[in-house]
């Protein structure tokens, strides 16, 4: 793709209908296979030497969910920190897998922090693709990078993710949260590759957040609370909401395979899930979100931004 090119009128318009684009060969190989590489030599480089052993888990804020909130989690946005797979260990707590093949995700300042992970992330491309979005009334003015991680999916273990909805865990008031999801190998159905029910946006309101909460002990941790009358649901104003009662049914979903070196972009209102890697391939990708800048982002939210801020796409995009 030409450097610093916006998206096409066309994928514009299929990004709006079905709630995601898929870009295939955005990243070249020789790119893709560098970044394989420091992913790799990021997990075998990691001490666990004084590590929390904190495990990733995530939900939507359903009966019988919860999700991580550790300190080691909470102060993660402008550092690089490694999160434990939950079925990584046994039931007395040891590891049954290598470092290496243990780990659910790295994350969240490698944007900050990780030159190479930079070097694709602060990008004229990426502060293009943004303002494409962002002249579709999407995303919104002044567009930030606020996280940005390696998921690794692991072979045998990596865990399944639930139907959820990418502003829920990001809320800016109105929703602007855009995923940026690059595939470093390619996501299958064996290795747990994404599936989006398309046009999910638009029928579909954010109504929860998750957000910092204080625990018994006065320790803080994170849970979800339904989303306050009034504040931005992400639907268009003409937009009939599915009921809350009812059922979203599997088949409304689309599995999406992609080969590495594709780049998925992610509305914040789409459902999406993968399921459970069970075969013998790992599945790394490498994704960053971007929002608004110029939209409320409350210290509710579980990332705050450290003493730098978030990334602002439109100060520090190089070429």
């Amino acid at each position: 793709m030409e450097t610093g090119s916006p998206l096409t009128t066309e994928q514009v318009e299929i990004f709006h209908k079905n709630g995601y684009l898929v870009l295939e060969n955005e990243l070249p190989e020789g790119t893709v296979k560098s970044l394989l590489a420091r992913t790799k030599q990021l997990l075998e480089e990691f001490s666990l030497e004084g590590h929390p052993m904190t495990k990733f888990t995530t939900g939507a804020g359903g009966k019988g969910q919860k999700h991580i909130g550790d300190q080691y989690f909470l102060e993660s946005g402008d550092k690089v920190r490694y999160f434990f797979e939950e079925e990584a260990f046994n039931a007395q707590g040891n590891l049954t897998k290598p470092k290496e093949r243990a780990i659910n995700k790295i994350g969240h300042g490698l944007h900050m922090l990780d030159p190479l992970f930079r070097s694709i992330t602060m990008t004229s491309r990426n502060l293009a693709i943004a303002k494409s979005l962002t002249a579709a009334s999407t995303l919104g003015p002044n567009p930030v990078v606020l996280q940005s991680m390696i998921i690794c999916k692991q072979p045998e273990i990596g865990g399944a993710v639930v139907s959820h909805q990418d502003s829920t865990f990001l809320y800016t008031d109105p929703p602007s949260a855009v995923g940026f999801w690059y595939a470093l190998e390619d996501a299958t159905i064996e290795n747990g590759c994404l599936s989006f029910a398309p046009g999910s946006h638009l029928w579909e309101p954010i109504r929860k957040r998750l957000v910092r909460m204080q625990g018994v002990n006065g320790s803080e941790g994170t849970g979800f609370i339904d989303l306050p009358k009034g504040k931005g649901n992400g639907l268009p104003e003409d937009a009939t909401p599915r009921e809350a009662s009812t059922e979203i049914d599997d088949d409304r979903f689309v599995i999406r395979e992609v080969k590495a070196g594709a780049l998925v972009l992610i509305h914040g209102n789409v459902l999406h899930k993968s399921a459970k890697n069970l075969s013998q391939k790992s599945r790394h990708i490498y994704t960053f979100h971007v929002i608004s800048g110029d939209y409320e982002y409350d210290k509710l939210n579980w990332l705050q931004p450290g003493a730098e801020g978030f990334s602002r796409l439109e100060e520090i995009a190089v070429s």
